[in-house]
């Protein structure tokens, strides 16, 4: 589990592409005393395991399912990437629960000043998009936000100037891929009514459906 908090950014130092997946290697300046084989790393958002290490550095898996659900198939050498370790139980939950598992990708549709902060549009459309809630939260990049707007076709948050300048959405522009986790909690209420026998027409949780179900 993460919280979306980044911890550093960090950059590929090298890609091998094979038949069944992709190995990362990726320079952090993130503490390897601190970074054992085995732990999970948020890369972008997507949780990986770190395969090897070395000075300032680690290498890290990327399975074909990684690769056709995120970006991290699209990353070139040099490219930088929001970098998160697990959370641990006695830390603080500043962000929100973020299992780096993403769902989808969304794609930036407008960039624009809004006083002191940077507005981004997303576009977002299929089934997903029933999980992005205004003010709710969402992992974009790894990254927790609060959603302002939610649309038909996708979403809007307020980036602040920390944010911006501690993440790699500062190099961000009009028609870029992000990778998208929604929020964890409203995934598993959703599975649990469903399993109730409630219905997921419209992807709508209404009154009507909880008090049916003895929620109410």
């Amino acid at each position: 589990m993460f919280t979306g908090l980044i911890e550093d950014v960090g950059s590929v130092q090298e890609i091998r592409r094979g038949a069944e997946g992709m190995v990362l290697k990726v320079a952090t300046a993130l503490s390897m005393d601190e970074i054992g084989i085995g732990d999970s790393v948020a890369v972008n958002g997507a949780c990986l395991t770190v395969t090897a290490k070395g000075a300032g550095s680690f290498l890290a898996d990327v399975s074909p399912e990684s690769l056709e659900r995120t970006t991290l198939g699209g990353l070139a050498v040099g490219a930088r990437v929001n970098l998160e370790r697990a959370l641990r139980l006695c830390d603080r939950l500043g962000g929100h629960l973020v299992s780096g598992h993403i769902d989808c990708q969304a794609t930036v549709r407008e960039r624009r000043s809004d006083g002191n902060a940077v507005r981004f549009a997303f576009r977002m459309e299929g089934p997903v998009l029933r999980f992005v809630v205004e003010k709710g939260s969402i992992c974009i990049d790894g990254i927790s936000l609060t959603v302002n707007e939610v649309g038909r076709d996708g979403f809007s948050v307020a980036i602040i100037p920390h944010t911006l300048g501690r993440t790699t959405l500062e190099e961000r522009r009009v028609g870029d891929g992000v990778n998208i986790e929604t929020d964890l909690l409203g995934k598993y209420v959703e599975r649990l009514l469903e399993g109730r026998g409630g219905s997921r027409e419209g992807g709508r949780i209404d009154l009507e459906l909880l008090a049916k179900h003895g929620f109410l």
